[in-house]
């Protein structure tokens, strides 16, 4: 009987699941980086060169999206930032950051491991209990999955309790794009 609802469920919604397993964060118009963006930008070449390549199947992809995704929490202890001069986005210092500094890091690490920099983003998210966060977006060719350092889990954008806000372009990458997708979206639209 569960086997019958569950392809009844497949016949009947199939759109619906498919979405879930995966799928691209909808983007639009252009939008101003973040505070902190433009610097890191200028610190750090791979973070806007713009790039071209292959996809990335999640077959190959996922193992390395875990396992750094796991070593960067594991040796990065979170602190706010305490520049005087406000966000300041760069990686890790004495092994201590941020959480802008935590995605910064494991997309360095993913692209000195051979992952695409132009499959890979930042993006500005609205968090549960109202907080800004910083999370690295991992486009897989199943769809965009999210890296944070709150957890060790690699999960889909729309299986994290994230609104998601404004997303670095994935190849134009020193453009940001209005994202507005989870479920607060329509607060801001």
């Amino acid at each position: 009987m569960r086997w019958l609802v569950c392809l009844v469920s497949l016949v009947f919604f199939p759109t619906q699941f498919q979405a879930f397993a995966g799928q691209a964060l909808p983007v639009t118009r252009s939008i101003g980086a973040p505070v902190g963006f433009a610097s890191a930008c200028a610190r750090y070449r791979w973070l806007c060169h713009e790039t071209s390549g292959q996809g990335v199947s999640t077959e190959v992809g996922m193992p390395l999206l875990r396992k750094v995704t796991r070593a960067v929490n594991g040796r990065v202890r979170s602190v706010e930032d305490q520049s005087p001069n406000g966000d300041d986005w760069t990686l890790p210092v004495g092994g201590r950051g941020d959480c802008e500094d935590y995605a910064l890091q494991k997309m360095k690490d993913l692209i000195d491991a051979g992952f695409p920099a132009h499959r890979l983003a930042l993006s500005v998210v609205i968090g549960p209990r109202n907080e800004n966060h910083v999370v690295l977006i991992a486009r897989m060719d199943d769809g965009d999955y999210v890296l944070d350092n709150l957890n060790n889990a690699v999960k889909p954008w729309r299986a994290t309790p994230y609104t998601f806000l404004a997303t670095q372009d994935f190849l134009k990458r020193s453009t940001w794009r209005v994202t507005l997708a989870g479920p607060r979206a329509n607060e801001f639209s």
